[in-house]
Order: C-alpha cells, then sequence, then structure tokens
C-alpha cells in the first residue's frame, strides 16, 4: 500500500536561535513593546476573534541555515505558538512551522548600519510579507519618520495610507507618555483609525467610565431627592391652606 509522502522537517540544531544580544538603547526597548502590548491587551484579533502572533526581536528563519533576519516587531495573523514552546523547534519563527510569512514586519531605526530600506526590505519582499514599515524617529536614513511598503508581486511598492485595510488595523505616530516618557510613539490604529489601547489606558478609561456612572447615578438620585422634596413641600402647603379654610368654615373639598 502506498502512503502519501510527510513533509520532512529541517534539521536546525546547529542553527543559532539566539544569540543573548542586548538591546541598543531605551527607545529601542519601549517601542516594540508598546506595539505588542497593546494588540494583546486591546485587539481581539482578525476576523472575529481570531487567532495571531506579535513579538518583538524574535528570529524569523525563511531557510534552514542562519542568520535568521530578527525584526523589531512583527505580527503574523491566524496562527499561535506551540504548546512545547520551549523546544528549539518551536522558539522561533520558523517559516515552515508557521506555514505562513508575517503580515507586517516593523522596523526602528537607531542608526544608519541596520539596512532598513535596501537589505531588509529585499528579504522580506523575498519572504513575501505583506507589509513592511521602517519607523525612523530621528530621519537617520529616510526621508520622513514612517514608510509603509505593501507587497505588489515580488518587490514593494510604498503606500500613503498608513492603514493595512484587509488586516483591520493601521499605525499613526501619537503623541503623549508611555511608562512615564512623553514622546511620540508609533502606535497601533483599528479599521476606523481609533487608537489601540494599553492595558493601563484600558483600565484608566474604565476607572474613568465608572467614576462618570458613579456621577450619574449621584446626580439622579440628587434630582429624585429634590423632587421628593418638592412634591413634600406642595403637600404640606396644600394641609396648610386646608386647614385655614376649615378655620373659615369651608370645606376645602367642596372647592
Amino acid at each position: 500500500m502506498s502512503h502519501p509522502p510527510r513533509a520532512i522537517a529541517p534539521d536546525i540544531q546547529c542553527l543559532i536561535t539566539e544569540d543573548d544580544t542586548p538591546v541598543d538603547n531605551l527607545p529601542s526597548e519601549k517601542q516594540p513593546r508598546l506595539l505588542t502590548e497593546t494588540l494583546y491587551s486591546s485587539w481581539v484579533g482578525p476576523g472575529d476573534g481570531g487567532r495571531f502572533l506579535a513579538a518583538a526581536n524574535v528570529g524569523i528563519f525563511a531557510l534552514a541555515r542562519n542568520p535568521a533576519i530578527v525584526p523589531d516587531v512583527f505580527l503574523s495573523l491566524d496562527v499561535e505558538v506551540a504548546e512545547a514552546w520551549w523546544q528549539k523547534e518551536h522558539r522561533s519563527y520558523f517559516l515552515w512551522e508557521f506555514g505562513k510569512p508575517p503580515d507586517v514586519v516593523i522596523e526602528i531605526v537607531s542608526n544608519r548600519e541596520g539596512g532598513e530600506d535596501n537589505e531588509k526590505r529585499q528579504k522580506y519582499a523575498r519572504m513575501h510579507v505583506s507589509y513592511y514599515v521602517i519607523y525612523d524617529p530621528v530621519q537617520q536614513v529616510m526621508p520622513d519618520v514612517l514608510t509603509v511598503y505593501r507587497l505588489s508581486g515580488s518587490a514593494y511598492e510604498r503606500q500613503t495610507s498608513m492603514q493595512f485595510p484587509d488586516l483591520d488595523l493601521g499605525l499613526t505616530l501619537w503623541e503623549g507618555t508611555y511608562e512615564g516618557k512623553h514622546d511620540t510613539w508609533l502606535r497601533w490604529t483599528d479599521a476606523d483609525g481609533a487608537i489601540i489601547a494599553t492595558g493601563k489606558e484600558r483600565a484608566e478609561q474604565a476607572e474613568l467610565e465608572r467614576a462618570h456612572e458613579h456621577q450619574r447615578a449621584e446626580q439622579e438620585r440628587l434630582a429624585k431627592e429634590h423632587a421628593l422634596q418638592q412634591l413634600e413641600q406642595e403637600q404640606q402647603r396644600a394641609e396648610r391652606l386646608a386647614a385655614m379654610l376649615r378655620q373659615l368654615g369651608q370645606d376645602p373639598t367642596q372647592l
């Protein structure tokens, strides 16, 4: 009896999947965390609560050889991390394991040596990553702070929009405070262009809504008390008038 051929995973035991290289600066540590944390805190995922994987500084292997390409942030839809994620074959993003490339890759420029707009752009295009984003906060290698490419055929074309309509996501530059640092940050937006909140922002918004609800409830209670007081005052006035009419020999019920 013949059997269908089985896919054989490549031998990865000699691959260097982590080299313990430290993050090179504080902005490069905080900005990726902001991008990954917000998705897990406040985004429902693709479609109706679909699966996704967002990660920072994790190697992507398109081929079973070193070196991997390590984006600052990537997002891959409709995938999930293996249960046994400490095993070497599940600790990095191996395309043959996940079955697809990431949908979005974001590179954050911290120096002029990264090759974001040449070597890396070509590698991500060959990998068939749908969207490639270069965030260059101080414009070291790019003319603009934020540049978005969309894959067209086998090469990238720059798009003017910061939205990814087929993903129901987008990006924007946001001025505000994150983890005690006020700056301009790169943030995810939803399909309507609204910023996707961090966990802390969601908690603060929920607390604010609870405070507003408590204030509304208190206002309604005070309004009811005021209405009852007015009703009691009207009743008291009516009783006093009736008593005066009786003193005058008149029946108030006959008026």
